[in-house]
């Protein structure tokens, strides 16, 4: 027990330099994050703009090959797909998170990944010229996937390589990175620079430029020096790393922090999925991710962005000036991300979730409103607009980033890449659902759509206040001991106690009497 408090003394002691921004650190942050996180947000937007022209040109080349035009019901199938696959590849992107994370490490992940990206970047770059558009639609699915590993592998990388002062920080940047790669992709795409029938292909070709640089720059950096120690039990190699990345020589406390991580850990080895989900010592962390990662994706911030042209238009913004519009919005999204990173350590996580999804949850109300009275009330209008940007900032401070943070934080080493499956497969999965069912969401129910996601976002809010703790400057065992009491298990040094009560008879029946109490 002393050596515990002496552990806290010299941890407490060393938290005016421990927390450092080193420019190490801060580079391999921005060289991970530019070259994958980026890409996602890009790939998300970029065929917004050119839509028209993709589609004209899919009819002409169908037309040449059959000598009689598409159908009407073809091309929107074909569109859709083109759409819809990316979310898809993203799914099986993530599903590969676990076996690759394990094997290759957390960096050879990230650079294994990027020739799925310039391989894509190649094939939709040279599809006019080649006359095919079956190649766009393979390269969705090759650019989800690289967007599936790059959402969930970025943020363990970085989350595993921060000091605990700087970890909630850090884990909002790729998310940053998404939001600029949305309004680059928004930017690029005006009719006047590269939206339009000449510019497309160049336009979906350039997310190979940002891979192709994390691919030269990125072998020069530390792996995540948690992986070495701990899953290859490389200590010099550890010690090394994290001297590089705090940039100076006594480390020895996160040494010490990080071997005790590994103790008790030994006995449990890997968690595959299916361990992960039935081991009673990790239940409500998973339970959070899912519910936090359903939230984030069902709260309606694709149906947001969906309506967001059709809003303006009916406020009497001209529709040729729409686009402008639209990249305002992006840059919205990207200004409050940013303050996201500057807020997370001083307010936590819990604060910005709640108050992200209370934003999202009282605009989606009140948009509902709003476009059901606009026809009869003039300056509903605005008021919607209103709600669109009040939308936008409460998913960019809390719901966006924030669960990814999570997920880094509620999990040790040997869990995380399991849970990372879990939560980008449910992120993904959730994607494609809202993407599919959306649109006749819309056709059936018009404005009334919005109530359904305000009802899920409430729903997260009701959630996460009673069962997600904060998890600010603390360590990962720190995190774990707090959410073991939830669990309803002990967690020692020596791992006989916890498989007692892993083990004791009708402790299941006790364990859900207590936690639907606690609900």
């Amino acid at each position: 027990m002393k050596l515990k408090g002496e552990k806290q003394e010299s941890s407490d002691y060393n938290e005016g330099s421990k927390g450092k921004m080193t420019l190490l650190l801060a580079l391999v942050t921005l060289i991970s994050a530019f070259g994958s996180s980026f890409q996602y947000g890009y790939n998300v937007s970029v065929i917004n703009s050119p839509a028209p022209y993709m589609q004209d040109f899919y009819n002409q080349t169908y037309f040449t090959r059959n000598g009689v035009p598409m159908d009407s019901g073809f091309q929107t199938l074909l569109w859709s797909l083109t759409v819809s696959m990316f979310p898809l590849g993203g799914l099986f992107g993530s599903l590969m998170v676990w076996p690759l994370v394990n094997n290759c490490g957390r960096k050879g992940t990230l650079l294994i990944n990027n020739l799925f990206s310039i391989a894509a970047a190649i094939l939709m770059g040279t599809s006019e010229l080649a006359k095919t558009f079956e190649v766009i639609i393979f390269s969705r699915v090759i650019m989800g996937i690289y967007a599936g590993l790059a959402s969930n592998v970025v943020p363990m990388f970085l989350g595993e390589m921060s000091p605990k002062n700087l970890r909630g920080a850090i884990g909002v940047v790729p998310q940053l990175f998404i939001t600029l790669g949305i309004l680059v992709a928004q930017i690029l795409g005006l009719n006047s620079i590269l939206g339009n029938a000449e510019g497309w292909p160049v336009l979906l070709g350039l997310t190979g430029i940002p891979s192709l640089i994390q691919l030269l720059v990125l072998p020069f950096f530390p792996e995540s020096p948690r992986y070495l120690l701990i899953q290859k039990g490389n200590e010099e190699q550890a010690r090394q790393a994290l001297q590089k990345l705090r940039g100076w020589h006594d480390v020895d406390d996160e040494m010490e922090e990080m071997r005790q991580e590994d103790r008790s850990e030994k006995e449990e080895g890997h968690f595959s999925v299916l361990s992960l989900c039935t081991f009673r010592g990790l239940r409500w962390q998973l339970i959070s991710i899912i519910v936090m990662m359903m939230g984030q994706q069902l709260s309606g911030v694709n149906a947001v962005f969906y309506y967001a042209d059709r809003i303006f238009q009916s406020a009497g913004v001209d529709s040729h000036n729409v686009q402008y519009v639209t990249v305002s919005i992006g840059a919205i999204n990207v200004v409050m991300t940013l303050l996201a990173i500057f807020i997370v350590e001083s307010l936590g996580r819990r604060i910005l979730l709640l108050a992200g999804f209370g934003l999202c949850c009282v605009s989606c109300a009140v948009l509902t409103l709003a476009l059901s009275l606009q026809a009869t009330v003039s300056w509903m209008s605005y008021l919607s607009i209103v709600c669109v940007i009040v939308y936008i900032i409460g998913h960019a401070i809390g719901a966006s980033p924030i669960p990814f943070v999570m997920i880094t934080e509620m999990f040790l080493q040997s869990s995380r890449p399991a849970a990372f499956m879990v939560g980008g497969s449910v992120h993904w999965l959730c994607n494609f659902t809202v993407g599919l069912v959306f649109l006749y969401m819309e056709a059936g129910l018009g404005p009334y759509s919005f109530l359904i996601f305000c009802a899920i976002c409430l729903a997260t809010i009701v959630y996460i206040f009673f069962i997600v703790p904060e998890t600010k400057n603390k360590t990962f065992m720190e995190i774990n001991r707090i959410m073991a009491k939830r669990n309803k298990v002990e967690i020692q040094e020596d791992k006989e106690k916890l498989e007692d009560v892993h083990t004791v008879p009708g402790g299941q029946a006790e364990k859900k009497e207590v936690s639907s109490s606690e609900l």
